[in-house]
């Protein structure tokens, strides 16, 4: 069941109280979002039905495609801002055509997917947070659950197989464009050609990097679904409460990616 009754508790007695009851309910909450996670991820086996199929191929559109402007600004300035501090510095030892192993290897590695999972997760996250926590405070979801339609199924599942799909894609477009941008930033500001740039930029990359970069985005792309989802589903209080769901969601999934990504790289690098 999403829909639950108001909760009703006397005020904390204490500063340890109070720190007590937070912790609680941060487990709680975190363990309501696994388990809508695992019962989305069980869902998926009817996600081949022409319903299912049609409404994934509609968010990946959503989701995705539509993302492609935003990402590719960010994406392009931040290979140029890459190229641009990292020739600066080598220049200091002639050392400027290295730039390209220098962003090829960040890209695939850190900046691409973090900077694909932030992107989704302001632009898609709080789209998808507000979303559902709208269905909520307007009882939509509480009609779907009376016409005994599983609401994790009906609109989490989608959701989280086309952002599973879109995220990695979109993560090596934005290493792509990032790579493109620190080729201009070196051919016109630091005399670096782009045959060099890209001989050096394969040169040192290996597959290994993009592999774990494409992991990367795919466990990104499950965090801001199954923390978006939640905060939507969790609304309180009309629309104050979507606001605040929309503004959890967002500030979570950022906190989720940063500290995960730290901790891919840390086992796949450092193990």
């Amino acid at each position: 069941m999403i829909t639950r009754e108001p909760e009703n508790f006397p005020p904390p007695v204490g500063m340890f109280g109070a720190l007590g009851r937070s912790a609680v309910f941060g487990c709680r909450e975190t363990g309501r979002a696994m388990m809508l996670f695992v019962e989305a991820v069980l869902n998926l086996r009817s996600v081949l039905t022409r319903r299912a199929r049609r409404e994934v191929i509609n968010q990946m559109f959503v989701y995705g495609i539509k993302s492609l402007g935003v990402i590719t600004v960010v994406a392009v300035f931040t290979g140029m801002i890459l190229a641009l501090q990292t020739g600066i510095e080598l220049r200091k030892f002639n050392q400027e055509v290295n730039i390209g192993a220098a962003v090829m290897v960040s890209m695939l590695r850190e900046m691409g997917p973090f900077m694909t999972g932030l992107i989704l997760a302001a632009c898609v996250g709080s789209a998808m947070a507000a979303q559902l926590g709208t269905m909520v405070v307007s009882e939509e979801i509480a009609a779907l659950e009376i016409m005994s339609i599983n609401p994790v199924r009906f609109l989490v599942m989608p959701r989280l197989a086309a952002m599973s799909i879109m995220t990695p894609l979109l993560s090596f477009y934005t290493c792509m464009m990032g790579v493109l941008g620190g080729g201009l930033v070196g051919m016109t500001q630091l005399g670096v050609s782009w045959e060099a740039y890209m001989r050096n930029a394969t040169r040192f990359a290996d597959m290994k990097d993009l592999y774990v970069g494409i992991f990367k985005a795919f466990l990104f792309g499950m965090i801001i679904t199954t923390v978006s989802c939640h905060e939507g589903f969790a609304t309180k209080e009309g629309a104050v409460g979507v606001g605040m769901a929309t503004r959890r969601a967002v500030v979570a999934s950022f906190l989720l990616i940063l500290v995960v990504g730290y901790f891919i790289t840390r086992m796949f690098y450092y193990s």
